[in-house]
């Protein structure tokens, strides 16, 4: 958290920065960061205070204090945002302390400026933060990013913050606007360790994906790949990426030893909701070919896609593809039909006869016949012509047959 007071010293929290360009079709990487690939007679440069060479491995401590500069070749506009390793994000410029954040070509500032009655001071979380400038010939609305008066940001994480000025720079031509980010690492102060030994060990450690962050023995120590020099003897590791299962293990190391370590790291298991009815009760359930209970059904099922086919006897069967998404409820409500039965009806004289099956008219015979279908169950099925008896049959159908049914018809 950065917090301002014109009164006393400023505590700021800075946070990691994802740097990004805006596009007129942005393009976002899978790490949150908009790629601006046309070059521009515009440059803007932001670096800290312990890497002005912008090599990305300076380290802070929490509670150390840092100096953030900015500097443009043309005019602009600057826009300076931070995000730390937890997504979280400040506006460092425009604030509500220091609105100008119009900048001469040729200019650098510093933040906080020299003299000023506030600082910016490292409180963590630990991992490697960036800070972002975006430099633009004509002022950009932030309106829907931030707020300025209370210092306070609307989106959080570097993909939202990435979508976001995307749609803010997207009106404005492609070479009046750029970015350019500085990254640096944030540790916990440590007690100064005890001489080391005279001899050490080696760890090289990697893993698949790379850029994962390696604890070592407690401590935040880089990312992988990595190779560092411990103590011998027992060592714990953690190799830690954001979106997948966390590896550890514990190495003895001897004097002088060079251990391998590689971490293959899992995706973390991000499960939906599938529930699944019917208006038959107790309907077989298949997902994707396997048979997985009866309606109601309730599954946690991997986040992705599935086929679902609902059945009962008598009914047709009922078929679907869903798409299960993590933390979210998908259901599905089959309507199964009956199977129908096909009746093929013979009466004994050509005379036009009109068939009724529970009350309802069906249709009338053509020479003496007529096919209709009805769903399967018991019926009671009359038969009507002029000057001829009513015929009355009671029926038990099963599903999907064909029944025949004949009838003789006598004059009254």
């Amino acid at each position: 958290m950065k917090r301002m007071n014109a009164k006393g010293l400023l505590a700021a929290t800075l946070l990691g920065l994802s740097g990004m360009l805006a596009l007129a079709q942005p393009r976002i990487t899978p790490q949150g960061i908009i790629v601006n690939p046309v070059p521009t007679d515009l440059q803007v440069k932001t670096w800290v205070d312990k890497d002005p060479g912008k090599s990305g491995n300076s380290s802070y401590r929490i509670g150390e204090n840092i100096t953030i500069y900015a500097q443009v070749n043309q005019d602009a506009y600057v826009y300076l945002f931070n995000i730390n390793a937890d997504g979280k994000i400040d506006l460092i410029l425009p604030n509500h302390l220091s609105r100008d954040n119009f900048m001469r070509a040729g200019e650098t500032r510093r933040f906080p400026p020299q003299g000023a009655n506030y600082q910016f001071t490292i409180s963590g979380p630990e991992g490697q933060d960036q800070v972002l400038a975006v430099a633009s010939k004509q002022p950009l609305s932030l309106a829907d990013i931030a707020d300025v008066e209370r210092g306070q940001v609307r989106v959080q994480g570097a993909e939202n913050l990435a979508r976001a000025l995307s749609i803010v720079v997207t009106p404005i031509p492609q070479q009046n606007w750029v970015s350019d980010v500085a990254t640096y690492w944030v540790g916990r102060p440590q007690t100064p360790p005890p001489p080391p030994p005279p001899s050490s060990a080696t760890l090289n450690v990697n893993s698949n994906p790379q850029g994962a962050q390696v604890i070592v023995n407690g401590q935040l120590v880089g990312q992988t790949p990595l190779t560092i020099s411990v103590r011998p003897g027992r060592t714990e590791v953690e190799v830690r990426l954001r979106g997948y299962v966390s590896y550890f293990t514990t190495v003895q190391t001897r004097p002088g030893e060079s251990v391998n370590i590689f971490a293959t790291l899992q995706p973390e298991v991000r499960n939906g909701t599938l529930l699944v009815n019917s208006n038959v009760g107790g309907a077989e359930v298949w997902i994707n070919g396997a048979r997985s209970g009866r309606t109601p059904l309730q599954l946690s099922l991997r986040e992705g896609t599935y086929e679902v086919v609902v059945r009962a006897g008598g009914y047709n069967e009922f078929r679907t593809s869903v798409r299960v998404v993590a933390d979210q409820t998908v259901r599905v409500d089959a309507r199964l039909t009956p199977i129908q039965t096909t009746l093929e009806i013979s009466v004994n004289i050509a005379v036009p006869v009109r068939i009724f099956v529970d009350g309802n008219e069906l249709g009338t015979t053509q020479n003496g016949f007529l096919r209709v279908t009805v769903n399967p169950d018991a019926h009671e099925l009359v038969a009507l012509a002029p000057g001829y008896r009513a015929e009355v049959v009671r029926l038990r159908l099963s599903p999907g047959a064909t029944e025949q049914i004949r009838l003789s018809m006598d004059r009254l």
